[in-house]
């Protein structure tokens, strides 16, 4: 990211519909968080501070999915202010788990929430950010692995491209010596066909994989999901594990609309 020697960089922190656990993991980067603030400008993150600065940004970090007429325009505005967009987490990436409304009525939705749906707009989709303007990274997840934002940020900062991995799940298991639920104990698992980067937690504590990292860059859904109905599982229970987090990720919404259809 060229930078004239005058100025520091500028970074903005933006939220569209999430739970603000991305914001949050960043705030808790903690020591990491402190070295990078001495190199950048944080200009704009409401989460951490009401000051905010007007653009242009070298760097935008957003977080959360597009749900509303507004999210839609305001994102224009991101974009059009930002040198660099960086969506972080499963709800900017890939719709999240807000994206449930997709499969369903979202007016049934708000007549079930709300007392008056009347005075609720929204749209009757949840979608990631790339829906609607160009992206230059994409950070799974949910949350964020603090390592892999600290590493985004950085390599952005030195004008290189982030050191991201983009095997499964299966690899971090390996690395961490944690036996294979599946192998040995029958355990439905999402690890072959989800994007590394949670250190493999579930599995290391004899649960299955849940997918919050997203479809890595090598599914095999076809191949992968009669392993899932052998362990056990039937056609809806296929569909709930793949319409979670990640639920419009294209990889997991194709496969669950193809069970639904069996």
């Amino acid at each position: 990211m060229p930078n004239s020697s005058d100025r520091r960089p500028t970074v903005a922190v933006w939220k569209f519909a999430s739970c603000d656990g991305c914001q949050l993991t960043l705030l808790d980067c903690e020591d990491e968080l402190l070295a990078i603030a001495e190199q950048v400008e944080v200009s704009h993150f409401l989460e951490a501070s009401s000051a905010s600065a007007p653009g242009p940004y070298d760097l935008s970090l957003v977080e959360g999915s597009v749900t509303t007429p507004q999210d839609a325009e305001r994102i224009q505005h991101v974009r059009a202010v930002s040198r660099r967009l960086v969506t972080i987490g499963a709800c900017a990436t890939a719709g999240g788990i807000q994206a449930l409304r997709n499969h369903a009525d979202v007016a049934e939705f708000q007549a079930v929430v709300y007392a008056r749906p009347d005075y609720i707009d929204t749209l009757a989709t949840s979608t990631p950010i790339s829906a609607h303007v160009p992206v230059d990274f994409e950070l799974r997840g949910c949350p964020i692995d603090r390592r892999q934002l600290v590493e985004v940020i950085t390599a952005y900062l030195a004008g290189r491209t982030p050191d991201i991995p983009a095997h499964s799940v299966c690899f971090e298991c390996k690395q961490r010596g944690t036996v294979c639920v599946t192998v040995a104990h029958g355990t439905p698992c999402l690890g072959p066909v989800t994007h590394a980067g949670c250190g493999a937690i579930c599995p290391a504590y004899d649960r299955g994989c849940y997918g919050c990292f997203g479809p890595s860059n090598s599914t095999n859904l076809p191949s992968f999901i009669p392993l899932l109905r052998r362990d056990g599982m039937d056609t809806l229970d296929v569909v709930r594990v793949l319409r979670t987090f990640n639920t419009a990720a294209p990889e997991f919404d194709a496969a669950s609309r193809k069970e639904l259809e069996r």
